[in-house]
């Protein structure tokens, strides 16, 4: 394998970490309303997040690609963005 190769493979690995790191903070924003830290910090937060599940996922499962890991990539996309917009403050729930 290349260089050139192996930097594609693992670009296309981090890919599914990378571009919910774009979404969520568009989408919590949406949800949530405006707040929380900026969106740099949401993004950096999100895929750091991300590519820890990959790797996880690729460490327990003993492969990547299975849909159990990107059901858990999006579960803690969504936590990471409902802690950092302290969503149990809303609603009347202190």
């Amino acid at each position: 394998m290349s260089y050139w190769q192996l930097l594609v493979h693992l670009f296309n690995f981090v890919l599914p970490a990378l571009v919910m790191s774009v979404c969520m903070p568009l989408a919590g924003r949406w949800v949530m309303g405006l707040g929380g830290p900026s969106m740099g910090r949401r993004m950096a937060v999100h895929a750091v997040c991300g590519v820890l599940v990959l790797a996880a996922g690729v460490w327990l499962q003993g492969h990547d690609g299975k849909m159990s890991t990107y059901f858990a990539l999006v579960l803690v996309a969504a936590t990471a963005e409902w802690v950092m917009h302290r969503g149990w403050t809303r609603n009347g729930v202190r």
